[in-house]
């Protein structure tokens, strides 16, 4: 998570229509498909570095609910520990190159980013954070997803909480599986290929060819594991030529092709879960 496009984007504008309650001990926002239509499944996301109050992941699940026709929960995984949004800024104007001015302030920004970077850090290890992801998975598997396929996104931060559920070795008292089929839009901290190599649940990745946490050479590492005897079936890599480091979730939304790729990655992890 030390890349700066981890806390780097833009805010999308809208207003969630989900509402917020308490499931399983967390505050989750639950948002399902308008006008009372019946739901298929149930969709948990697992957000990236803003956590489950950022609006550009609420919208996306509102986005899950009415296209899919999914019932989604966005929990709160974090413990109050979300990157700030206003962090975006900061990280932006500490990219900046241009102008004298600029590099006299870059010491000003820089440690305004790293106040924030630092407790996002600390407090959201993945040793800290996968017990409360799994057992979420595995309590909405036992009680509202009893008789319900049950689907994961997650994003950055999010993304190595999906790729190990896939690796299915949890399961609930029900002896089913935490998740039926996984998707995952630019995911961090993963091993490569080990973490890959361990999919045993199908999971679609959505990576761009600009990504400064998942590079080329490491796209090909999980192309190719997916590609194996032992890992054909398991999953798909989709890559989105001039896409970085957080499309999915933080893309500019005024600018045509960053438009067109997030809204590629939404209907591919639909497409994904119609599938399984």
């Amino acid at each position: 998570m030390s890349c700066p496009d981890c806390f780097g984007g833009h805010v999308h504008q809208g207003t969630p229509r989900g509402e917020v309650a308490s499931l399983h001990g967390l505050q989750v926002y639950t948002t399902k498909p308008p006008n009372d239509v019946p739901y298929r499944g149930i969709i948990i996301i697992v957000p990236d570095a803003f956590g489950w109050e950022f609006v550009n992941s609420r919208i996306l699940a509102d986005n899950y609910a009415e296209k899919g026709k999914y019932l989604v929960y966005l929990p709160e995984f974090m413990k109050g520990h979300a990157a700030p949004v206003n962090m975006m800024s900061s990280t932006k104007e500490l990219l900046k190159t241009r102008g004298l001015a600029t590099w006299l302030m870059k010491p000003y920004y820089l440690v305004s980013t790293m106040t924030k970077v630092l407790p996002f850090k600390y407090y959201n290890t993945f040793e800290a954070s996968w017990p409360l992801v799994r057992d979420f998975f595995k309590s909405v598997r036992e009680n509202e997803g009893a008789e319900l396929p049950i689907y994961g996104a997650g994003f950055c931060w999010g993304g190595k909480h999906i790729v190990n559920l896939a690796a299915g070795v949890d399961t609930a008292s029900n002896r089913k599986p935490l998740l039926d089929a996984g998707f995952t839009g630019h995911p961090s901290a993963l091993e490569i290929p080990s973490n890959i190599e361990k999919i045993r649940i199908p999971v679609s990745f959505a990576l761009g060819d600009k990504d400064m946490v998942l590079k080329p050479p490491q796209i090909e590492h999980i192309k190719q594991v997916f590609a194996s005897a032992s890992g054909a079936g398991k999953g798909e890599v989709v890559v989105y030529a001039g896409a970085g480091h957080g499309f999915c979730v933080r893309a500019d939304l005024v600018q045509d092709d960053a438009n067109k790729q997030a809204d590629e990655a939404e209907d591919q992890a639909l497409a994904w879960f119609e599938k399984y």
